[in-house]
């Protein structure tokens, strides 16, 4: 049959669908003769309940059940005749004044967009570079050093010190009333790591054993206790006992601790180089591909199905609202959080999508087999054992289908960045590591 497509506005279509009445009745007949064999009902043997008796009770949400399924169906056919990629689900309503014998519908619905993508020769994109140095292996085998540290008391009347633990008693008073969480006996802490407020550090840096001090102390606006944040107390502290940190010294005793048998100080650094260089690659796989990505919806042109933007909307706020229930929120799963939160977020991830999708289509970027298999390997590289880790992605086609989207996203990466005009620049690892 011809299909008669109406544009309304953008990517707004409407068919108008026509079904015959008989058919109508026809289905509804038999679906309700098929319950009767059945339905079971007060007063009649199972099988036995008069076809009268059930129309009266089941005809209603039969027939609208029948209608639904005979409109989808000859929506499906109309679109596909007039080849529409239908975006999201459409909007019904009967029409009034069909001729005789016959229902009509109007399906109201969007089309997905026609996705115009720019000179990529053209593009400019920022690409960054980084390299694992020495002093990284360095710093990282400190860390190291810090999660193996012993503390042993330090000689009376020792100033306290960066890198010193110590034990003390705190009171701290607002307009001279004590608040919640402001007072503490026996509380421990390490100077100069930044577990406590830079001012509460100060203060107890120089402190010898038995000392006590008083200061003013001044909570950030941000911070995470509301009832004092943007306030200033006064802190009484009393240093009860300092201990010296020891590290130990980087050798094949302290390889042997880390769990590595037979290993030597030039195993170890290799191996910490081996995992910061792949982290050095993940993170400069990141970043190149939001520059790439930035770039590539800076040359397209195409217009947003409301439906798909609205559904993607109703997805983030589903999971915001899952965040606040996993962090104890009361009543997450009702809280009122504007669209309009999202709806930027939403928005630029379906334009995203969508220009992906068309350059993988144009191009053939798929994530082949082998490419697949390679980052699920590199993947499991860092884990004690692999193989596992290889058999749990492959073995769940929800993980693998994330992966996939991965080496697409990478292919898509290399592809642009294969065109486009590219700013090569060179950061230091702390430089890599410090970005989001």
């Amino acid at each position: 049959m011809a299909v008669t497509v109406e544009t309304l506005e953008k990517l707004e279509r409407k068919i108008t669908l026509s079904l015959p009445v008989d058919s109508i009745k026809s289905e509804v007949n038999g679906r309700l003769k098929r319950l009767a064999r059945t339905v079971k009902m007060d007063g009649f043997r199972p099988g036995k309940v008069p076809l009268g008796v059930v129309a009266q009770r089941y005809g209603y949400s039969v027939q609208y059940e029948v209608i639904n399924d005979k409109v989808g169906e000859a929506f499906s056919q109309a679109a596909n005749e007039a080849k529409l990629r239908v975006a999201g689900q459409p909007r019904i309503s009967e029409k009034e004044g069909a001729p005789e014998g016959e229902m009509t519908f109007d399906a109201v619905f969007e089309i997905f967009p026609e996705v115009k993508i720019g000179d990529l020769t053209t593009a400019q994109v920022q690409k960054l570079a980084a390299e694992v140095d020495d002093a990284a292996i360095d710093r990282t085998l400190e860390i190291l050093r810090k999660q193996r540290r012993t503390f042993a008391q330090r000689a009376q009347g020792s100033p306290a010190e960066d890198g010193d633990r110590v034990t003390v008693d705190f009171e701290g008073k607002i307009d001279g009333e004590p608040f919640a969480g402001g007072k503490a006996e026996a509380f421990q802490f390490l100077v100069g790591e930044g577990q406590m407020l830079k001012e509460f550090e100060d203060a107890v840096r120089g402190m010898k054993v038995g000392e006590s001090k008083t200061f003013p102390l001044s909570f950030p606006e941000d911070y995470h206790g509301k009832d004092v944040a943007g306030k200033t107390a006064d802190f009484l502290v009393t240093l009860k006992n300092l201990e010296a940190a020891h590290l130990p010294e980087v050798n094949e005793q302290f390889v042997k601790s880390l769990g590595i048998e037979g290993g030597t100080v030039d195993s170890l650094r290799a191996d910490v180089r081996k995992n910061l260089e792949r982290e050095v690659k993940f993170r400069l796989q990141s970043r190149n591909k939001q520059a790439v990505m930035d770039a590539l919806l800076a040359n397209a042109e195409l217009e947003l199905p409301k439906a798909i933007v609205q559904a993607e909307i109703e997805r983030l706020l589903e999971g915001a609202r899952a965040d606040l229930k996993a962090r104890g929120i009361k009543d997450a799963d009702k809280a009122d959080i504007p669209e309009d939160v999202v709806r930027p977020q939403a928005e630029r991830r379906v334009r995203l999508g969508l220009v992906v999708a068309e350059l993988v289509r144009a191009n053939e970027l798929q994530a082949k087999p082998e490419q697949l298999k390679a980052h699920v390997e590199e993947l499991a590289s860092s884990y004690e054992k692999p193989q596992d880790v290889v058999k749990w992605y492959f073995g769940d086609r929800d993980r693998l289908a994330e992966v996939e989207a991965v080496v697409v996203e990478n292919n898509v990466t290399d592809f642009v960045l294969s065109k486009a005009k590219i700013d090569e620049k060179t950061v230091t690892f702390d430089e890599l590591m410090a970005q989001n």
